[in-house]
């Protein structure tokens, strides 16, 4: 019987997401009668031991007899147990300095690492994450901050709603200005924010209309590959050949910011992707005055993200001359949304959304013993990098 075991989040500050929750551990039990889920102890998941235990699922602390561990952010390397299999967001892909001695200890003690960023379609399209509910929260917060720096309307912080359907009800009496807010990107993320502004009353127009025309009412407008950015000399766009080539691009996005109230920024970047703007051009023609960065690397494709603030104090002001970090709605800033884990502030309805994902797109095949989709995915097997990830490899041994 193959044992699948969900552990405890012990990164700081604290995730109170799972990947399974107690009626989707009851469901998956009844289907699969050659599997046992057992749970490990926690005082702070979103789903109580208590809920599990009256789903059926027992609840203990110790792990060492699972052959399968499913957890959400990095384990610690003091948790994790030797030869198991573990699945979570590692964040080693783009051989973050902070995961480096977290991915060695992986080698050293023989353990098999599946990360879910990993897990990808033939086409590149990431399978399963939390992205839409990062969305959905950013946009939300986005939209809060620009309230409290205009003092025109006030939104309570979604943390204190006990789920999306409480957190909606606010914003149906909602009547916000005339703002134009611009949404870059085209995956869940973005999905989130768009679901936000459509609730909110906000209204979708095209790329050529919101450059050129003032509106009566609020506005977004979603940019995708081909509105964001142009090959250098080709003057077009390509997908694939952007992402395998994108140091040949260059973003169109600097129109945009001379008309825009609100940046929401869902896409996703690494260092060969060219920013959406750089700091000089940040000048008495930009208008930007909130950014929500959602999918948040710290000076990536928004060059005055300043790094991770906590839930609690989301917003952070940086001053356009100095670019240094202040107290946000100040006259000379420009206010910053950075969040690491945005759909904690909705774990319950975000961990609920992920499971459904493992059980649509993985579960079968994780305890068939695996398939392609999720061989691409395996950064390190038995304690080895697999050839996708050997380029780890120097980041892994230094």
């Amino acid at each position: 019987m193959l044992v699948i075991g969900l552990i405890r989040e012990e990164k700081i500050p604290s995730d109170n997401r799972v990947a399974l929750t107690p009626s989707q551990c009851k469901e998956l039990q009844s289907k699969y009668s050659n599997i046992k889920i057992i749970v490990q102890q926690s005082k702070h998941r979103c789903f109580k031991d208590s809920e599990y235990i009256q789903a059926g699922i027992e609840v203990t602390e110790d792990m060492s007899h699972c052959s399968l561990l499913l957890g959400i952010k990095e384990v610690s390397i003091e948790a994790l147990i030797p030869n198991k299999t573990y699945l979570f967001f590692s964040h080693t892909k783009k051989q973050q300095p902070h995961n480096k001695n977290l991915l060695k200890a992986i080698i050293k003690n023989n353990i098999t690492l599946i990360d879910y960023e990993c897990l990808e379609h033939e086409d590149g399209q990431r399978i399963i994450g939390f992205g839409f509910f990062a969305g959905i929260v950013g946009a939300h917060n986005g939209i809060m901050a620009y309230g409290e720096r205009t003092k025109l309307f006030h939104l309570p912080r979604v943390y204190h709603s006990k789920d999306y359907r409480a957190l909606i009800r606010h914003y149906f009496g909602l009547k916000l200005p005339n703002i134009k807010i611009a949404i870059t990107g085209s995956g869940r993320v973005a999905h989130g924010i768009v679901e936000v502004m459509n609730l909110m009353g906000v209204h979708e127009v095209e790329p050529d209309e919101y450059l050129e025309r003032n509106f009566v009412y609020p506005v977004y407008v979603q940019l995708k590959g081909a509105d964001l950015y142009t090959h250098t000399t080709l003057k077009n766009y390509s997908r694939q050949h952007f992402h395998n080539n994108a140091t040949e691009y260059r973003s169109r996005f600097l129109p945009y910011t001379r008309c825009t109230d609100i940046l929401m920024n869902g896409i996703y970047w690494d260092e060969t992707i060219p920013r959406l703007f750089e700091r000089s051009d940040i000048d008495d023609s930009f208008t930007i005055q909130i950014i929500a960065d959602i999918t948040d690397d710290a000076l990536g494709s928004v060059p005055i993200n300043l790094g991770d603030v906590s839930i609690e104090n989301p917003i952070y002001g940086v001053d356009k001359n100095t670019f240094e970090k202040t107290i946000p709605y100040q006259p000379n800033g420009i206010d910053i949304m950075a969040v690491g884990n945005l759909p904690n502030e909705l774990p319950r309805d975000a961990s609920t959304y992920f499971g459904e994902q493992i059980i649509k797109y993985l579960f079968e095949d994780l305890i068939l013993g695996g398939n392609a989709i999720i061989d691409r995915a395996t950064i390190v097997k038995n304690g080895s990098l697999t050839p996708t990830f050997e380029y780890l490899r120097s980041y892994s041994e230094g």
